[in-house]
């Protein structure tokens, strides 16, 4: 079992940077890779980047260059860092991890004003 609490979030305006926190418990030696979606209002949930355990990153066309997804394996934590928001980056963010299943953090809202 792996459990992910987030942590970051909230409203910036346009042009401006957030950082995403997500910190696992639990059997987190079993995580084979993490990653960062996000749902839109009216939208499905959506992927932003991806990271596995060999360090592989892969991001949405619409983020990339403007976010990155990274790891510090010593507080089993990821993060995702937000540069030169828009406002249609406002969404609920969910941190992800696989381990033989799927676990979910609980969602952050960020909002970006223009």
């Amino acid at each position: 079992q792996v459990q992910l609490v987030q942590s970051g979030g909230g409203v910036v305006q346009s042009g401006g940077s957030l950082r995403l926190s997500c910190t696992a418990s639990g059997s987190v030696s079993t995580i084979y890779a993490m990653a960062w979606y996000r749902q839109r209002p009216g939208k499905q949930r959506e992927l932003v980047a991806a990271l596995t355990r060999t360090g592989r990153t892969s991001y949405a066309g619409a983020v990339m260059g403007r976010f990155t997804i990274s790891r510090d394996s010593a507080k089993n934590t990821g993060y995702l860092q937000m540069n030169s928001l828009k406002p249609e980056d406002t969404a609920v963010y969910y941190c992800y991890a696989y381990s033989s299943m799927n676990y979910w953090g609980q969602g952050t809202q960020v909002t970006v004003s223009s």
